[in-house]
């Protein structure tokens, strides 16, 4: 097997404001592996928060030695033992999976057990914005098909994020709200605010606490009149583990746990525990987040919406426009390149 890279610069539509940070663009690294003719894809992105840059990632990369492997049946075996972080795992099993999906003519959610490709609602987020800004966004997703919206809090204030709250709730009263601080809140803080978006009708919340305790993200779901979803906190499988029925919810993101695999081991660990299920993603094109959207109909929740996120998309074939993610019945991914995209120097 042959492999290729190329680093390109995801711009974002606008600006992204979280509790800890501000995102206006990511790198992104396309990885292509080739054998017998076929070419499967994946996509690993930057992220100041797990310290990865594009250099880091295409240092990497080349290091899981995908040329030493006669077919790509005998890498995915092998994948999981690699040394290297979860993201790269994560990028090269998607190209892995495209390349056998598109070898032997089916989609990759039928590789992983899924005969139907049906789509799932996917959560659109609002980012820590101002109060009109973030009503206008409302009022334009709920128009548009979304069924969900993702609320970024975690100012300074708290009051700020009750009231962006409230006004996204009165611009679009039918959507389904969630609630990501992203481990912005004291236990105090969190214990004082859940009731108050609670009666907002917020319909969970996601790592209200900062993450490297766990035992206190456990207590405080015991205790809260939301469904508590651990995210930061719940990275690797050993961690879910940790928290399978303390919380009510785990946010799955491939980038972090390691791939489609991975995440279905995540997923029968949990069953039957009383967590439930929620599949994220970070900010990434069409190539990073068809992975996740094969495996969506396993989800809880979905929280895909990456890909719209960005100024140009340069792959298409999981839609998301209308609210609603679908994994396509074309063989691998079912993704194809639209946008040309230059090379970061």
């Amino acid at each position: 097997m042959k492999a290729h890279l190329r680093t390109v610069r995801l711009e974002l539509a606008e600006p992204l404001r979280i509790s800890r940070s501000t995102m206006t663009a990511r790198d992104a690294v396309w990885l292509g592996v080739e054998h017998d003719g076929a070419t499967g894809y994946g996509e690993a992105v930057s992220s100041v928060y797990y310290g990865l840059d594009a250099d880091t990632l295409v240092r990497l990369i080349p290091a899981v030695g995908l040329e030493r492997f006669a077919d790509p049946e005998s890498a995915l075996e092998a994948l999981p033992s690699a040394a290297v972080p979860p993201a790269v795992i994560a990028a090269v099993e998607s190209a892995l999976l495209d390349l056998v999906g598109k070898r032997d003519g089916v989609p990759v959610h039928r590789l992983l057990g899924t005969e139907t490709s049906s789509g799932v609602a996917t959560a659109r987020t609002i980012g820590i914005t101002s109060l009109a800004h973030a009503a206008a966004e409302a009022r334009r997703l709920a128009a548009n098909g979304f069924q969900v919206i993702k609320v970024k809090a975690g100012t300074p204030d708290p009051e700020d994020d009750v009231e962006r709250v409230r006004v996204i709730r009165d611009a679009a009263p039918q959507v389904r709200l969630l609630l990501d601080p992203n481990g912005a809140w004291s236990v105090a803080e969190a214990e004082r605010l859940l009731p108050r978006f609670a009666a907002l009708g917020v319909e969970a919340v996601e790592q209200p606490l900062p993450p490297g305790d766990p035992d206190a993200l456990g207590a405080l779901a015991e205790r809260s009149p939301l469904p508590v979803i651990a995210d930061e906190d719940a990275v690797s499988v050993d961690d879910v583990r940790r928290l399978a029925g303390r919380v009510q919810g785990v946010n799955v993101k491939l980038a972090k746990c390691g791939g489609v695999r991975a995440a279905l081991r995540i997923a029968e660990l949990i069953e039957g525990s009383g967590t439930e299920l929620m599949l994220g993603c970070l900010t990434a094109s069409t190539l990073g987040l068809a992975p996740a959207v094969h495996l969506a109909d396993r989800a809880r929740w979905a929280d895909l919406d990456g890909h719209l996120l960005l100024a140009r998309d340069p792959w298409t074939g999981i839609g998301g426009a209308d609210g609603v993610v679908r994994p396509s019945d074309r063989p691998g991914l079912g993704v194809e390149e639209v946008t040309a995209y230059e090379d970061v120097a």
